[in-house]
């Protein structure tokens, strides 16, 4: 059960994930990239699947989410400034893209940009 592997976050693009990747290892946490070789071959696909999956084993995963934190990008507008949540006002927001019916499945494209605050969970449209 210690083995159990958690998700921190899913990536667009291998790019983006390899930074993370590279500090968590060197603090010594062991880290796998779930979907990366599909991706790696098929770059499109990558929203249809979700994106790159970073993921830790359980026992690691406080420490790595400190270090995750630590080091993410946060979803910015077009000027170049932080998402701040409506709910609590903190500027750690992400883009959210949840897939949730089956047009945005087989077409995610269509799928409107949403923001979720990492600090309080709070969901908005763009």
């Amino acid at each position: 059960m210690g083995k159990d592997l958690v998700t921190l976050g899913s990536f667009e693009f291998l790019a983006d994930v390899q930074i993370i990747k590279g500090k968590l290892e060197s603090e010594g946490i062991t880290v796998t990239l779930k979907d990366a070789n599909t991706v790696g071959v098929e770059p499109f696909a990558s929203n249809a699947i979700g994106g790159i999956k970073l993921q830790v084993y359980r026992e690691d995963k406080e420490h790595a989410q400190q270090i995750f934190d630590e080091v993410r990008n946060y979803a910015s507008d077009n000027e170049g400034n932080l998402i701040v949540c409506p709910n609590c006002k903190a500027k750690k927001s992400e883009v959210l893209y949840l897939r949730n019916t089956l047009l945005y499945k087989l077409f995610p494209f269509f799928e409107p940009k949403k923001y979720r605050c990492t600090n309080c969970q709070f969901i908005r449209k763009a």
